[in-house]
């Protein structure tokens, strides 16, 4: 049986069956892969790197997405800044609220690639509330505060921070961010492994404490990301994810989650010991 790996950190390797190789393409920016696989159906890599599967995407999708738009109490306008596979899409989309998204990826072979074979999350990027631009996100933000451009919610679905990721971890895109947000907006980035990236996860949340009043990191599990459990940060103008979040909405919604619901959202900010002793300078809100 043929097989595919991924090495993180050079700490672990993980190897995953396939059946069939789907797509395969050399980007400006990166590799970027799709196989079908026998424990996880369709699986997308970009350099070598597992981004996506059918099996799990929907625990990495529910808790990017849900836990800054059930917070916010009226999310009219989100910005994606990434999110190739389009499953932040879709998941914002499903929000009554939304009146217009935009979603901004850089890599274009990324949206070809999950059109053609995930479509399970590619599935709302020809939605006409969504805005899809194939450009740097990075310049997009600087742009979008030149113009007074504002948002309630802003979703960084960014891969790895190294590549075409890298400038999304810094604190001249945070700034540009949080100038585009309106008065009570809420951001929400990936948040890389509380085992493997304590460091990187310190730099993120640093980013977020020097600008936001409420900054929080919160985690969820998946199959595939290595370590298993992964977070996000969470960086707000005024509405705190706990305090201030409204489980009635969640309810009336009447949104069907694959992972989501209101004690997972709550639950989510309840670090483990390591976690919180390492970012607890830099949890405040």
């Amino acid at each position: 049986m043929d097989y595919i790996s991924e090495v993180h950190k050079d700490k672990v390797e993980y190897r995953y069956p396939i059946t069939k190789k789907l797509y395969s393409k050399q980007s400006d920016f990166q590799k970027v892969e799709v196989y079908e696989t026998k424990g996880f159906g369709k699986m997308l890599l970009n350099d070598d790197l597992v981004m996506v599967t059918e099996a799990d995407e929907a625990s990495y999708h529910d808790m990017i997405t849900h836990v800054p738009m059930f917070t916010h109490p009226n999310p009219k306008r989100v910005l994606v800044i990434g999110g190739g596979d389009g499953g932040t899409a879709r998941e914002v989309l499903r929000h009554s609220t939304v009146e217009s998204a935009v979603m901004v990826e850089i890599d274009g072979a990324v949206i070809e690639a999950c059109k053609e074979f995930i479509p399970q999350t590619a599935s709302e990027l020809n939605n006409p509330k969504l805005e899809l631009l194939i450009e740097d996100g990075v310049n997009y933000m600087k742009m979008a505060r030149a113009s007074g451009d504002k948002f309630d919610v802003i979703i960084v679905d960014s891969s790895e921070p190294f590549g075409p990721s890298t400038p999304l971890f810094n604190l001249d895109f945070y700034k540009d961010v949080y100038e585009c947000l309106s008065d009570d907006g809420i951001v929400v980035s990936q948040g890389e492994s509380p085992f493997y990236d304590e460091t990187m996860q310190k730099k993120l949340l640093s980013l977020v404490n020097e600008l936001f009043p409420i900054s929080l990191i919160y985690n969820y599990s998946n199959l595939t990301y290595p370590g298993g459990l992964w977070s996000f940060t969470f960086g707000s103008k005024k509405h705190h994810p706990i305090k201030n979040l409204d489980t009635t909405r969640i309810e009336q919604s009447n949104l069907d989650f694959e992972y989501y619901n209101s004690d997972i959202h709550k639950g989510a900010f309840a670090l483990p010991n390591f976690q919180r002793k390492h970012l607890q300078e830099f949890l405040k809100g």
